[in-house]
């Protein structure tokens, strides 16, 4: 499922500047970190280079760091659709399209397809160089608890 952002969304897009959201010592900052900004009220979308550390022996990005940056992306996104409380991962279906390299900028792209009282589904795609890459479907469960002050996923 590509996405068709409408004219006015595209507009919207170009003008957000991603945001560092790894700014506490954690994995996904250990890694290098991970850009990220609002499109829309249901859409995101997040960035990460490849480097050496994050490659398999065959030379392609590890499947794991996949694996990481659309959880730590896809959950930020929940987070945000959630006013900031904290959510957890339930589920996440992954699908392993093609593969990326060092020095590849890998964009994800999330969009929420529900919200209820204590769920956020969602669905996202991992592309490089204009090709998918990955895409996977989730489930976050939102924490009965005020709005977190730990941040961001990732």
């Amino acid at each position: 499922m590509r996405y068709n952002y409408p004219y006015y969304s595209y507009i919207n897009f170009m003008n957000k500047k991603f945001e560092q959201i790894s700014i506490k010592p954690g994995f996904i900052k250990h890694n290098g970190g991970l850009l990220f900004r609002n499109i829309s009220e249901n859409e995101y979308e997040f960035k990460s280079i490849i480097k050496e550390n994050h490659l398999n022996a065959a030379g392609i990005t590890h499947g794991g760091y996949i694996a990481a940056l659309i959880d730590a992306g896809s959950g930020t996104s929940a987070h945000r659709t959630s006013d900031g409380a904290p959510c957890v991962t339930i589920s996440l279906d992954l699908k392993f399209i093609g593969a990326s390299r060092e020095g590849d900028e890998i964009i994800g792209k999330t969009r929420i397809l529900k919200k209820t009282k204590t769920l956020i589904f969602l669905f996202c795609e991992l592309s490089c160089k204009g090709k998918i890459i990955a895409s996977a479907s989730g489930i976050w469960k939102i924490l009965k608890s005020s709005p977190s002050n730990l941040g961001p996923g990732g």
